[in-house]
């Protein structure tokens, strides 16, 4: 996810310990018990930076798109705020898994309806065509393909919405898959994520029909909270880059769902481009709390000493990275990467993100107590270019000689990049140490500043991505190393529109590697293979990660803030007021 094993039944005893110390990670206990000192009811107040980079649940993969999300719409599952096995939430119960691996059935709970307008109760049907409308060029997915081989699916996003002959409806409350390979609990695993919450055709297909869909500015809700809409289902409560408005579904059922839902009304103000002063605000203010902000390094020191009891920084289990695009000059060439990675001074660019608050140094691309992470050689590399914490110009020299350039510095045509970045700190600080570093080197970059949403949507569109996005990063899934290295470095997964292989990295043999890797059920040997995966990775230096993230969280004094450690920002189905 731009910005999360299987279930206790099926995960063997070592791992499952392992995903529960994932959880407790920067987790406080007295947030994590639902709303705890608070009352029911209320408005509270989400400071946010920008907008949904997608609005639509079918197109959502952006932290702050599933902060919204989850609280509107209910996939077959999800995760409680402290817990990293998935629990029923649509669906009934445990997906059932074929002996071969390649079946997979789930039942559905009774009782759970849409929202106005549409107002009648959700069948199977509806979780069906969810997922068929991901596979559809007008609703850009950016991890259906990865992970929900289904038999059926087009080889490439098509225009419409198609049936998709391997799922199929038996009854109104059971949804059967049939997939292609034998990855039956992995895909299981993937239906946390807000595709597959229930869409209803009758009502979303003439949305469908133009590109792209307009659902999203239409949605119906099944979660607790719905975006405030008209009797035709406009989104009134939607006012794109200025706010969004949660007002309680009045056809969710508290008997179907483990939410409490204590708040009345949820009101995101968007276009706090001035971090510092949000934080501050929140902190000193009254039932408020940040959405996806990060302060800078000054407000941040206040937020663990003077606001502490207010703050929360839980680890995200991803990164933060400077990526180089592979497929455009001077890029192209493998020793012109990595003699820029070895270039780039990792401490600077955390430094400009807020300092060793915001997460450790970062050297490949499995985050730190993930599965695989041990075995990727921990917080360490055995790459040259990228193992330094700091810049270092003997390596700059070796790789520029390497590619035909002498004194150290870049000397080749295409030296005129454009970095893509967020207009507001601490992403606009960190392109600007970029820059300074790529200009250090010989290049001669030109900043194209955009809001963060933005910046997102055209490094997320290769015919329109610049040479150098430094400002992305990447947010587990859900708990397999496969959902760090798969949807953002698999050539196969280089998508027209919802990118996330911001490299454009497209290496047959890693792409072999992950197939096979893929098929693994043993979790030692998943972790042992995606390690090494992760290292072929970084040997075709993509980009230079420089953090292993922590999401800061301001909240009020008079909120009962809980975090939910899947998304690692506050859950607003749980938060309440005191």
């Amino acid at each position: 996810m731009r910005g999360n094993l299987v279930r206790a039944l099926l995960l063997p005893a070592a791992l499952l310990a392992l995903a529960l110390a994932l959880g407790a990670c920067g987790s406080d206990d007295k947030k994590s018990s639902g709303g705890e000192g608070g009352t029911k009811g209320g408005k509270l107040t989400v400071l946010n930076q920008g907008d949904f980079e997608h609005a639509d649940p079918g197109a959502a993969y952006y932290q702050f798109d599933f902060m919204i999300d989850y609280a509107v719409h209910r996939p077959l599952y999800s995760y409680k705020p402290d817990e990293t096995v998935k629990t029923p939430d649509l669906a009934e119960g445990e997906p059932e898994i074929s002996a071969d691996k390649k079946t997979v059935t789930v039942h559905i709970k009774k009782g759970i309806k849409f929202s106005p307008p549409v107002n009648r109760e959700v069948t199977s049907k509806d979780v069906k065509y969810a997922i068929e409308r991901s596979y559809s060029a007008n609703v850009p997915n950016g991890y259906v393909g990865t992970y929900m081989p289904i038999v059926g699916i087009p080889d490439k996003p098509t225009p419409g919405v198609k049936p998709v002959s391997g799922i199929t409806t038996p009854d109104d409350q059971t949804i059967v898959f049939k997939l292609s390979v034998a990855t039956g609990a992995f895909f299981a695993e993937a239906l946390v994520l807000p595709a597959s919450a229930p869409v209803p055709e009758d009502y979303a297909a003439k949305f469908d029909k133009e590109n792209p869909s307009t659902y999203g500015e239409h949605q119906v809700a099944t979660g607790p909270y719905m975006i405030e809409n008209d009797k035709s289902g406009k989104a009134i409560g939607w006012v794109p880059d200025r706010g969004i408005h949660l007002v309680r579904n009045p056809n969710w059922d508290k008997s179907t769902d483990y939410r409490p839902a204590y708040l009345n009304e949820i009101q995101v103000e968007e276009g706090n481009e001035d971090t510092a002063a949000a934080t501050r605000k929140v902190f000193t203010g009254s039932h408020l709390v940040t959405g996806d902000i990060t302060p800078p390094g000054a407000t941040l020191k206040d937020a663990t000493t003077i606001y502490k009891d207010q703050f929360q920084d839980p680890f995200s289990g991803g990164w933060r990275a400077v990526m180089l695009n592979t497929t455009k000059k001077p890029f192209d060439d493998i020793n012109v990467r990595k003699a820029t990675i070895a270039g780039i001074d990792k401490t600077v660019l955390r430094q400009a993100r807020g300092g060793e608050t915001i997460g450790d140094i970062a050297y490949h691309f499995l985050p730190a107590n993930f599965p695989g992470f041990e075995e990727s050689g921990g917080a360490t590399t055995d790459q040259d270019f990228m193992s330094k914490p700091t810049a270092d110009k003997a390596l700059v020299t070796k790789y520029f000689d390497a590619a035909g350039m002498k004194g150290g510095k870049y000397s080749g045509p295409n030296a005129d990049i454009t970095l893509t970045c967020d207009n507001v700190d601490p992403g606009k600080a960190v392109c600007a140490a970029t820059a300074d570093m790529l200009r250090g080197m010989g290049f001669k970059p030109a900043i194209q500043a955009v809001p963060h949403e933005k910046m997102l949507l055209i490094c997320g569109i290769p015919s329109k991505q610049p040479e150098v996005c430094p400002n992305v990063g990447w947010f587990k899934d859900f708990y397999d190393p496969q959902t760090m290295l798969d949807p953002t470095f698999k050539g196969s997964n280089i998508l027209p529109e919802n990118n996330a292989n911001w490299p454009n990295l497209n290496v047959p043999a890693i792409d072999d590697a992950m197939d096979k890797a893929s098929l693994l059920t043993d979790q030692a040997a998943r972790a042992k293979a995606w390690a090494e995966i992760n290292k072929q990775i970084v040997a075709q230096a993509p980009g230079s990660p420089y953090v292993w993230d922590k999401q800061p969280n301001a909240e009020s004094k008079d909120v009962a803030g809980v975090i939910n450690d899947y998304n690692s920002v506050w859950d607003l189905s749980h938060t309440a007021l005191k």
